[in-house]
């Protein structure tokens, strides 16, 4: 039988995770770069979004979730042909078909934050090339494991909306593509501020009510565990946010609008692995540890390791999803207030299957990111040509301009 309650709010939670890649994942990204890339980045967004709906269509939902190996799902769903109009999932109550478009949606999102990464300096074809390889490649097999019947969910892993299936792959490959497609002009020292702020805090402000449909959603229910998750979401938001603007405080003398939505970002993808397992008081900590360790990986990414990672996929998403994944493993003990782990689970034993799903996940990303990246360079090229970042990427690649000049 069809639930409608749960229905209606799955109805909605799917089209504010939507809503986060379109228009606010790119409304975010296209303010932190230069005036002349802003229609490049909104493109990558928004031709991201086209292509990974159909590939989710003929294959990639059918490898994440159809019943498979404990790697890979099998091919039952190929073109969806497995999914009746009328099938329900089972004990949600909704319909497989929403099911269905629900997922497409993190799978739309996750590839479009490695956009993040190799902004102002990578060619469109690569892009599309790239992008489409990695969904089949890692993002699919990852969804399998975690969601979907495969090994991690076998071993018990806590991932509530994403913290490994999203964030920990998204981070670890945006590093990847961006060492191997070499740093910006005039980085680390030489570049520009952000040419919009105004335009990232509007993103930001787009994702951060849309995460309410990413990690409440994720409940597939209308009920006690989707308010909880919502509720730990927004504190995490909040309280990541006040970080970040107290050590800009401290450190420059003047907090940012910039800095200050970074740290909502922060906050929203620490509390995403964890949001419907744990209880306000976990919301509040993971928070904090969000706030605190993104920022310190922004500083170390960029000044100690040199790596052009432009937006910070990895510092703020990467770092984020496995704080948040591996403090799971204590804030859901109900003695913390969250829900409780297994029976017979201790909290070391937790955290053990944690860290294996991050760090195999770490590694799968990493690797097959290299070996995609290589193969994209060899069909059809990686980066533009210095003529062309100088510039512009929204004219030498799209023929078109964000602002009259």
């Amino acid at each position: 039988m069809i639930d409608t309650g749960n229905t209606a709010w799955i109805l909605t939670s799917t089209a504010l995770v939507l809503f986060m890649t379109l228009p606010g994942l790119a409304l975010f990204y296209a303010g932190l770069v230069q005036s002349r890339n802003v229609l490049s980045v909104l493109m990558h967004c928004i031709a991201i979004a086209c292509l990974v709906t159909v590939l989710w269509f003929v294959i990639g939902y059918s490898l994440a979730f159809a019943d498979g190996s404990a790697v890979v799902g099998g091919l039952s769903d190929f073109l969806l042909l497995g999914i009746a109009r009328g099938a329900v999932v089972e004990g949600a109550g909704i319909p497989a078909t929403l099911f269905v478009m629900f997922q497409m949606t993190f799978a739309i999102i996750t590839p479009a934050l490695i956009v993040g990464a190799y902004v102002e300096r990578i060619k469109f074809a690569a892009v599309l090339l790239f992008s489409g390889l990695w969904l089949l490649i890692v993002y699919a097999p990852v969804t399998h494991w975690v969601w979907g019947g495969g090994w991690l969910a076998e071993m018990g892993v806590l991932d509530f909306a994403g913290g490994i299936v999203v964030h920990v792959t998204a981070g670890v490959s945006a590093l990847v593509i961006a060492w191997q497609l070499g740093p910006r002009r005039g980085f680390p020292h030489g570049l520009r501020p952000p040419h919009a702020p105004w335009m990232v805090m509007v993103g930001a402000c787009m994702l951060w009510v849309g995460w309410f449909g990413f990690n409440a959603g994720s409940a597939l229910s209308a009920g006690t565990d989707a308010a909880m998750a919502m509720l730990v979401t927004h504190l995490s938001a909040a309280v990541a946010s006040l970080v970040w603007l107290v050590i800009e405080w401290l450190r420059f003398g003047k907090p940012s609008v910039v800095g200050l939505v970074t740290g909502t970002i922060a906050g929203l993808a620490t509390i995403t692995p964890a949001s419907g397992y744990v209880g306000p008081a976990g919301g509040i900590v993971l928070g904090l540890a969000g706030g605190l360790l993104c920022y310190l990986f922004v500083d170390l990414i960029k000044h100690r390791f040199k790596v052009d990672d432009s937006l910070d996929v990895l510092a703020v998403h990467g770092i984020g999803g496995a704080t948040g994944t591996l403090l799971a493993a204590f804030f859901a003990s109900t003695a913390l207030g969250g829900v409780g782990l297994a029976e017979g689970v201790t909290m070391g034993a937790q955290f053990w299957v944690q860290l294996v799903g991050v760090v195999v996940t770490a590694l799968w990303a990493g690797l097959a990111t290299y070996i995609i990246v290589k193969l994209t360079k060899a069909i059809c090229g990686l980066r533009v040509s210095d003529e062309d970042m100088i510039e512009g990427l929204d004219f030498t690649a799209h023929g078109e301009q964000g602002y009259n000049p």
